[in-house]
């Protein structure tokens, strides 16, 4: 065949003694350079802006034309349809994305020829910040309307135009999430819709679907392609991670190369004088572009915004892809790296009987001598293979290696209500050894008038963490001045060694029955969970248990652009060996069973999604029943969760997007030690959270685009065990600014950001667990450009 070209016009689119101050800003002098380079690249960006301004508002802004040569064209042989559902996409994702004026997004979404494969992009939804759907565990790909629980997929637009370092930066977009710690802390556990999901260490954060494979203390986002975010249990959709899961999981999508060739750099300043810069290129090659390479390496250092504290974060991420016509494979490594001194922690409370005023949130509670080092290296690979037309199977391996090395602050405790606190602080070592694997077979079959999307699923996880502490020095600041004097001598600290191995395994299997050209749609599935902990030094106290997990589902869609949905699903946690304090001692808890029933409403309007849930939670605990002589330990504790979520994202108007939302929940502890607080509210879950952000396309300079969100949450209790440990309400507002025109070198576009956090400097509480309070940030100023070349 004659090989033709076609002229497209492309938009301009929207250790300890070396942790001392003076050695740890040795590098002043790379970041004076760093800062050169950024103000040149800045500079010359807003010249050639300037000098364009004009022209751009009386010229049209298309690019030169760029000629693309046509691929050659292939036969394949023709295959017999799959079912309806699978291969008939919802309203939401057939909606054509409209970029925005003034932004840019090198995202590609690639066409999945198999309704069957998870390793391709489901393409963005109307203003490109969220996408039409994303992976549901065993389940696969699921466009929006078409899955039955609630799950956003963030877009690395949203990223890029946030200018989002970590994932709490990006999780701050939505109200049933919080994170529990400061950011900046030496842990990152996150709470969904009042329940703990993640783990202190990210290994309860998938990466591809893989489990544990999260990037450590703190995710760093230059090399996240997608941010899955799925509010409630999910046994039966993604197992259990070491950490178990109740409130909700986090899967995180690694960046591939797209179809058209990308070269991006980018510069970035981050206040007090965080300087950074990025780099992301993508290339396909061979005659059907098969074979796909992305490599992101990012880079910053500097002081933050909160005094004396300085941070250093690093991260290099390598992506190798194939897709054939039968045959997908991909394989990853990301190495990253962060160093903060000092760096941020909760301040406990618990010895106070109100909570103290919040302390200048610029200024930090620990010395400058305290530090937290942390690295990590991820490997995995992923296959697909169709099977048959309507038959994939699918494997994946995944290993992660995290160490942290740190002098610790161990978890402030205020003395009196006027600010006194106490510090011990301990060196420590902690290392963790994650491997992760999972295979399956997905399948299409119909049988009379019902169609057939089976699943079967078998995962594996295994963590290995081992720790090294020395002895401790105590002392004495307030969190009004703080001080904790000169860094105190410590003897050298003995090598961690592994002193625990907590493993997971389970297999699921799942059918989604649909009828009527998919307009009922009902799942039915089962897990068998085995959990297992070994403590190397006490072998006599291994802890291995099972546990049944089913979960059911159904969507109906009255309308196309309407879908009525409903689940029950559980989530797992390790249960408890019985110790030698209580009466029952040697008794093995199976793993803990949270159930959610769920049902809620999702609306395509068009150009913007609504949902509408509403959920309960209970979640089980242990509470002691006294007895002669040894007390009795009881799986007859719970804490019920009642909520209703409302949220929004898309175009309101072509120059309007929004992406907000509001969660009232109703969290009570149902049944206590001896029945004393039942009813109570439980700590850490307000009742209204609520946030609202959007973008404006100005109208008076094309390629100028505004942004805001305002955050409002109302008050909460600090602890389960007080009534006077109140967290207030708080309100913070954020904004943004990003230009983006045509750079006369090369006429390819070029963005400016500028975003400002916590604009009114506001200190207060964000949040409060187990009677430890997590400050606020600061305000915080975000400055970068990006290059396409």
């Amino acid at each position: 065949m004659t090989e033709q070209k076609h002229e497209l016009q492309l938009r301009s689119g929207n250790g300890q003694q070396q942790g001392s101050r003076d050695t740890k800003m040795n590098g002043a002098t790379g970041n004076f350079l760093k800062a050169i380079g950024l103000g040149a690249w800045s500079s010359i960006a807003l010249i050639a802006g300037a000098s364009e301004s004009a022209f751009a508002q009386q010229q049209s802004p298309d690019l030169p034309a760029i000629h693309i040569e046509e691929p050659r064209r292939t036969t394949h042989r023709a295959r017999p349809a799959r079912r309806a559902v699978a291969a008939r996409h919802s309203r939401a994702s057939r909606q054509a994305v409209v970029r925005p004026a003034g932004t840019v997004s090198p995202t590609i979404v690639q066409r999945a020829s198999n309704p069957n494969s998870t390793m391709t992009l489901m393409p963005p939804y109307a203003g490109g910040q969220v996408a039409t759907g994303g992976r549901v565990g065993i389940l696969g790909n699921r466009s929006v309307m078409d899955t039955p629980f609630n799950q956003t997929s963030y877009t690395s637009k949203l990223i890029q135009d946030q200018q989002a370092q970590t994932l709490d930066d990006v999780l701050a977009n939505d109200p049933s999430v919080i994170s529990v710690y400061p950011r900046r802390s030496a842990m990152n556990q996150v709470y969904f819709r009042g329940f703990p999901g993640g783990g202190n260490y990210g290994e309860g954060f998938s990466v591809n679907g893989l489990p544990s494979m999260g990037g450590g203390f703190t995710q760093l986002t230059p090399m996240i392609e997608r941010v899955e975010v799925f509010k409630g249990p999910s046994a039966l959709l993604n197992g259990m991670p070491p950490s178990g899961s109740v409130g909700g999981t986090i899967n995180l999508v690694t960046k591939r190369a797209g179809d058209e060739p990308l070269t991006q750099l980018t510069t970035s300043y981050i206040s007090r004088s965080q300087f950074g810069s990025q780099i992301d290129v993508g290339r396909r090659y061979g005659p059907n572009n098969e074979f796909g390479i992305r490599f992101n390496g990012a880079y910053s250092n500097g002081d933050t915004p909160v005094s004396p504290e300085s941070a250093e974060h690093g991260v290099g991420a390598l992506n190798l892809d194939y897709r054939g016509e039968r045959v997908r494979l991909s394989a990853d490594y990301f190495n990253q790296m962060d160093n903060l001194q000092p760096y941020a922690q909760p301040l406990g409370v618990t010895a106070l009987t109100t909570v103290p005023v919040p302390p200048d949130a610029s200024r930090s509670l620990l010395p400058d001598w305290a530090y937290t080092k942390n690295s990590s290296q991820t490997a995995m690979v992923r296959g697909e293979v169709d099977l048959s037309d309507n038959v994939t199977a699918y494997a994946a391996a995944g290993e992660r290696r995290y160490e942290r090395n740190l002098l610790l602050v161990n978890f402030l405790n205020a003395l009196n209500s006027n600010g006194s606190y106490s510090a011990n602080t301990v060196p420590q070592q902690i290392i963790i050894h994650n491997q992760s694997a999972e295979a399956g077979i997905r399948a299409n079959l119909t049988t009379g008038l019902i169609n057939h999307a089976l699943n079967f699923n078998y995962t594996t996880t295994e963590q290995r963490l081992g720790s090294s502490q020395g002895a401790g020095v105590s002392r004495i600041s307030n969190i009004y001045n703080p001080s904790l004097g000169p860094l105190p001598y410590f003897a050298p600290l003995a090598p961690a060694q592994d002193s625990t191995v907590v493993s997971s395994s389970g297999v699921g299997i799942a059918d989604t029955m649909s009828a009527f050209d998919g307009r009922i749609q009902f799942t039915a599935g089962v897990r068998r969970q085995q959990a297992a902990s070994v403590l190397l030094a006490r072998p006599d106290l291994n802890y291995d248990a099972y546990a049944w997990s089913p979960a059911y589902a159904l969507v109906v869609k009255p309308w196309q652009n309407v879908s009525l949905y409903a689940n029950y699903i559980e989530g797992l946690e390790q249960g408890t060996l019985v110790g030698n304090t209580f009466a029952n001692f040697g008794d093995v808890f199976p793993p803990y069973q949270s159930k959610q029933e769920e049902a809620g409403v999702k609306v395509d309007w068009g150009k913007t999604i609504t949902t509408l849930s509403f959920f309960q939670i209970a979640r089980p605990s242990t509470i002691s029943i006294p007895g002669t002589p040894l007390p009795t330990l009881a799986l007859d504790g719970e804490q019920v969760n009642r909520g209703i979520e409302l949220n929004v994202f898309g175009e309101l108007t072509p120059e309007l997007r929004l992406l907000s939302g509001v969660t009232f929940l109703d969290a009570r502890l149902t049944k206590t030690q001896g029945g004393v607080r039942d009813g109570r509210r439980a700590q850490g879950a307000p009742a209204v959270r609520a946030i609202l952000g959007a973008e404006w396309d100005t109208p008076f300079l094309r390629g100028l685009t505004i942004s805001g969100r305002a955050t409002w949450s109302d008050w909460q209790y600090a602890s389960n065990t007080s009534d006077t440990l109140i967290i207030p309400s708080w309100t913070q507002v954020d904004l943004g600014a990003r230009y983006t025109f045509d750079a006369p070198w090369n006429g390819k576009p070029v963005t400016i950001r500028f975003n400002v956090d916590n604009v009114f400097n506001k200190n207060y509480w964000v949040s409060g667990f187990n009677g430890m309070l997590a400050l606020s940030e600061p305000r915080t100023y975000r400055l970068s450009t990006t290059f396409n070349f």
